[in-house]
């Protein structure tokens, strides 16, 4: 029995997205727009990178193939490979919204099918009744915030007063999320985590998808950073995914970062958290060490959306994803005969789009491992292909949601 591999490249969009328009992303495109950008040489960044984009290991994959397909473009500075070693493809999210859980659902055979509640950007962002029943049920002298905001801008800006008067800093964004930012020490970590499980009840009558806490450390006088404890209490999936299919089959489910979390912890048997693409990347690797046949080892590489896309910083991306590719041998040394490995997204986060949230776009699809032949798979109409199709190579029986493209 083989083993299957799922990273998912948080974010790394490839545009095209059919209803784009809808979501006021017509054009947006990630990968497109971030090699545009370095082939202008406007992502030169002494001690950081410069030149084209260069991706060589997922260009060999079928990356420029994939983009074409999705977009109808290859990325500036880049040309067609004779005869891609991978899988690769595209595909369409099919769920409403553009956020975190809905495409990594999605990709595991569950797409979402209903409105998420999301909160008005026009005003106070949380109702007086809602803020009320924070304030008591967390017994807090009151919150900041309310509205709409960067985490780290947000931070930067009340990140003084929090501290002075233990208000915890409360905000959102376009995605349908309730975010809560505290220090670890002056407020403290284990009651903040407390006071987002308290959150989370308070908003499941008004359909949010996640709470997020956002704790950090620092002072005025330095400057505040958010550490790697972040926690998000997402709502469960609609229905069995495909990590409930692996552990129901009696094999293990290596859940990397921040994919427990998304996962409401359903389908997980063994968790492993780290902050940071590197680290997330060791560990993997450890993983890789420990899976045994018929376990699937799930990483999401968190750094791509939330230090580079929603940061709006092209250069940092580029570097980001330069990296990454270099990392790519190390571990493709480690797979056995059977292995299946496939790379997506869940959404955009395009660098060089307005504001500061996801875009709806297409995303990659590559896939390889020993005896792995390359070949087109063109667009997929949902990601839930992916899922079916790991699901396929475990022997798990088909969901119902998504086809399998090997």
């Amino acid at each position: 029995m083989a083993r299957a591999f799922l990273f998912v490249l948080d974010s790394f969009g490839i545009g095209g997205a059919p209803d784009a328009e809808a979501y006021g992303d017509l054009g947006a495109n990630t990968l497109g727009h971030i090699a545009e950008q370095c082939a202008a040489g406007l992502c030169d960044r002494p001690g950081l990178r410069s030149g084209p984009l260069s991706l060589p290991h997922l260009q060999s994959l079928g990356l420029a193939e994939a983009a074409l397909a999705a977009s109808g473009d290859i990325p500036a500075g880049w040309q067609l490979v004779a005869q891609p070693r991978g899988i690769h493809g595209a595909a369409s999210e099919t769920s409403h919204g553009k956020d975190t859980p809905s495409g990594h659902w999605e990709i595991c055979g569950q797409p979402v099918m209903f409105d998420w509640g999301y909160f008005p950007d026009d005003g106070p962002a949380f109702s007086d009744e809602l803020v009320a029943e924070i304030i008591s049920e967390g017994e807090l002298p009151g919150i900041l915030g309310n509205c709409h905001a960067s985490g780290t801008e947000i931070i930067a800006r009340l990140g003084a007063e929090h501290v002075r008067t233990g208000k915890p800093i409360c905000y959102t964004s376009s995605d349908s999320v309730f975010q809560i930012a505290a220090h670890e020490e002056s407020f403290g970590l284990q009651r903040l985590i407390d006071l987002c499980q308290i959150v989370r009840k308070l908003v499941d009558p008004l359909n949010i998808g996640r709470v997020i806490a956002r704790p950090f450390v620092g002072t005025a006088e330095t400057g505040f950073d958010r550490t790697g404890n972040r926690r998000d209490f997402s709502v469960p999936p609609p229905g069995p995914t495909l990590l409930d299919q692996v552990k129901e089959s009696q094999h293990r489910v290596f859940a990397v970062g921040k994919i427990s979390d998304i996962f409401a912890h359903q389908g997980v048997t063994d968790l492993r958290k780290a902050s940071g693409n590197a680290a997330l990347f060791e560990a993997t690797l450890q993983a890789t060490r420990d899976a045994g046949d018929g376990d699937l080892v799930f990483t999401n590489f968190v750094d791509f959306d939330m230090l580079y896309g929603h940061r709006r910083d092209v250069a940092g991306y580029a570097a980001a994803l330069e990296a990454l590719d270099a990392m790519l041998p190390r571990f493709a040394k480690m797979l056995k005969p059977g292995d299946l490995v496939l790379m997506t997204a869940d959404h955009g986060c395009d660098p060089t789009w307005r504001g500061t949230d996801h875009t709806r776009e297409r995303v990659p699809i590559l896939g390889f491992g020993p005896g792995v032949a390359g070949r087109d798979i063109g667009v997929r109409t949902t990601f839930s292909d992916i899922g079916a199709t790991l699901a396929k190579h475990l022997g798990l029986p088909a969901s119902g949601n998504g086809r399998s493209f090997l």
